[in-house]
């Protein structure tokens, strides 16, 4: 097997005109994580350092948009998290529908594996936070936070820590992160939806209903399906709907498959051209609104004693990783999947860990679940403690692998 992406820059760029040598770099799955990394650093100094600063930036209302809409009354946080995430889950959209359609999860049998390790790095990890949270306040929505796994911060650990693991772990590490960033989209839209405007919605339906028959009809100017996924946005917004779903929505409705005239289909070259932007503005900005929490001595100690911290922690740290190996072993043991060729258990574990990192889409549901600032900042600093725990144990693994690598049975 290759590596997903690569062999999508590799085709797509053989069809499409150079861009150059910095949105190439960009496309890069270590440059994602590095950005990444560079804007929660800044973001931490940033809050400690000048906190009140952070937040007067942050909570600026930025007074974009018609009152009626209430889009004037949003800061520059709000719009980070709702506007231009919103991006950043049309790229994932788009990854995601190739792979349900194209990609390694077309085939019904080596799906079963990703999809079932998802899963259980979904339901463990919300058990084990409840178990550790004892039913604190904030429990009841707090579960959703560590479900998720952040494709970005995952595929630059693996890439800088596992050099020399098999490609078929760097697949099944993205197949498994697609499948978990569709269930965090679906708990999104499900658990997060308050107040809802029936008649914005039914807008929404509508303005997808467009843009799904002008892909049927294959028309492709731009002039046409920018406005019409603006107002798509807008609708979905006004509809008490999260924003971001509007972007999922989007890239499910995208063509993936070329017609005969085609080098490379509308979801391959939307994909190509957007990535660098998600990954260079879109993902680093929000994290540099999100991740300026507090790390001072109480501050840390505050996350300590609150059990929906604790929880937190527990569950990306612990859940996530018997999750993820235990769904990928039940579906093993009972048939109905099997490990890649050339890849045993040993290497499936660090797959686990990785799957701790929870990072931008974690701290998204911190954001939704909590309401409460001081909660949502300790549930931030929660998630970034096992963000970074979860790294160093996955890049220990990925060493131990990397250092002692030879043919393992898969039995």
């Amino acid at each position: 097997m290759v590596n997903a992406r690569a062999a999508i820059n590799v085709r797509v760029g053989q069809a499409l005109p150079a861009r150059g040598e910095f949105a190439e770099f960009l496309r890069q799955e270590t440059t994602g994580g590095f950005l990444l990394l560079a804007a929660t650093v800044v973001a931490l100094l940033w809050a400690n350092l000048a906190g009140g600063s952070y937040r007067d930036v942050w909570q600026a209302r930025l007074g974009l948009g018609p009152s009626w809409l209430h889009l004037d009354q949003l800061s520059a946080g709000a719009w980070t998290a709702d506007g231009l995430l919103a991006v950043f889950f049309f790229v994932a959209g788009l990854e995601l529908k190739r792979e349900l359609v194209v990609g390694e999860l077309a085939d019904r049998r080596a799906a079963v594996l990703p999809v079932a390790a998802a899963f259980g790095g979904m339901v463990v990890p919300a058990l084990v936070f409840l178990a550790v949270s004892r039913g604190a306040s904030g429990a009841s929505d707090g579960w959703a936070i560590p479900v998720a796994t952040d494709i970005a911060f995952a595929l630059g650990v693996l890439s800088l820590a596992g050099a020399n693991v098999p490609a078929s772990l760097r697949v099944l590490l993205l197949s498994l992160a697609v499948v978990d960033d569709l269930g965090a989209i679906a708990l999104i839209a499900v658990l997060f939806t308050r107040g809802l405007a029936p008649a914005w919605l039914a807008a929404a339906v509508m303005l997808s209903a467009g843009y799904a028959f002008a892909q049927r009809r294959r028309w492709r100017s731009p002039a046409l399906y920018v406005p019409l996924a603006l107002a798509l946005w807008v609708c979905v917004h006004a509809s008490g709907v999260h924003a971001t779903v509007a972007g999922i929505g989007l890239a499910l409705l995208t063509r993936v498959r070329p017609d005969p005239d085609e080098q490379a289909a509308p979801a391959l070259r939307l994909e190509h051209r957007l990535h660098p932007f998600s990954a260079a503005v879109v993902v680093p900005l929000f994290a540099l609104a999100e991740t300026g929490v507090p790390v001072t001595g109480p501050a840390l100690g505050a996350v300590v004693g609150d059990p929906v911290s604790q929880g937190v922690i527990a569950g990306l740290v612990v859940g996530k990783a018997a999750g993820v190996v235990g769904g990928a072993w039940l579906a093993v043991r009972t048939g109905v999947a099997r490990l890649p060729a050339g890849l045993g258990w040993r290497a499936v574990a660090p797959i686990g860990a990785l799957g701790g990192i929870g990072f931008t889409v974690s701290l998204l549901m911190s954001r939704l679940a909590l309401d409460d600032v001081g909660a949502q900042q300790r549930a931030a600093t929660a998630v970034l403690v096992a963000s970074t725990l979860a790294s160093v144990l996955a890049t220990i693994v990925l060493r131990l692998l990397g250092r002692g690598r030879r043919p393992v049975s898969t039995v």
